[in-house]
């Protein structure tokens, strides 16, 4: 029966109820031989009775054994589950927060100057030209996540980097213009290449940054109190920092 049990045992433990009959056929003769104990045995009964329940008892440690190495198997096993359901979430997650923006790789700033420029100027726009615009980096879902509450409000990831995109957008424009030789531009893009020009202090030099004007100018945003509570979000992930003065609140990008 050792034999028959380890045989059933490695294959497939598909056979247990053969074996559980196999122990009530075994019980069921013990049992009936103990029944007619009352009566006098032959030696040779009483010694067979004793080798069948030593048989049963080698069988039934088996068993457990068997069966305590399969419990161990069972917490690896549910183990390895709980860090496959552990990555299937985070993949889920980042599945269902892929940004809507990915941050693209920052280009030169292009200037449209005539072919027919002089010299100086052309040499200042190349110059100008080498310098890249920079842009302010998406929000990561980490980031929106440590943002205290009272400060997102109802502001969602997407509307958060929408504001982002705008203000790219803005500064784009603007130092597009700044760039530009002044006999490349129109009436209003020459007044506004000025008021870029004058906005400019010791602090921002060499700095990118917007005010309130160049905003409403380039995007379709509202400067309102909603927009306000935005930049403090973006100053909290440390997106941009406020320089002040002459008047003016300007958003430099860190």
């Amino acid at each position: 029966m050792s034999v028959l049990f380890g045989s059933v045992w490695c294959v497939t433990m598909a056979d247990l109820e053969e074996i559980c009959q196999h122990f009530q056929n075994k019980l069921s003769s013990l049992q009936c031989i103990l029944d007619l104990s009352a009566a006098d045995l032959p030696q040779q009964k009483i010694k067979k009775l004793g080798q069948e329940v030593l048989g049963l008892g080698r069988i039934l440690e088996e068993f457990e054994k068997r069966v305590d190495q399969q419990k161990e198997q069972l917490k690896q096993l549910k183990e390895l589950e709980k860090l496959f359901q552990n990555d299937l979430e985070s993949v889920q997650h980042m599945k269902d927060n892929f940004p809507a923006h990915i941050p693209k790789r920052k280009s030169p700033v292009k200037d449209n100057k005539p072919a027919d420029d002089q010299p100086a100027q052309a040499e200042k726009t190349k110059k100008i030209s080498r310098n890249l615009v920079k842009e302010m980096d998406y929000i990561t879902t980490q980031e929106y996540e440590s943002i205290p509450h009272y400060m997102k409000g109802r502001v969602s990831y997407e509307q958060l980097n929408a504001v982002v995109e705008g203000i790219n957008t803005a500064v784009a424009a603007k130092y597009r213009i700044l760039c530009q030789p002044l006999k490349a531009l129109n009436n209003h893009s020459r007044k506004l290449q000025q008021r870029f020009k004058v906005q400019e202090t010791k602090d921002t030099k060499g700095q990118f940054f917007v005010v309130d004007e160049d905003i409403r100018e380039f995007t379709q945003m509202k400067v309102d109190k909603r927009f306000q509570g935005i930049l403090n979000m973006l100053r909290q992930c440390q997106r941009l920092r406020e320089v002040r003065g002459g008047g003016l609140v300007r958003y430099m990008l860190m």
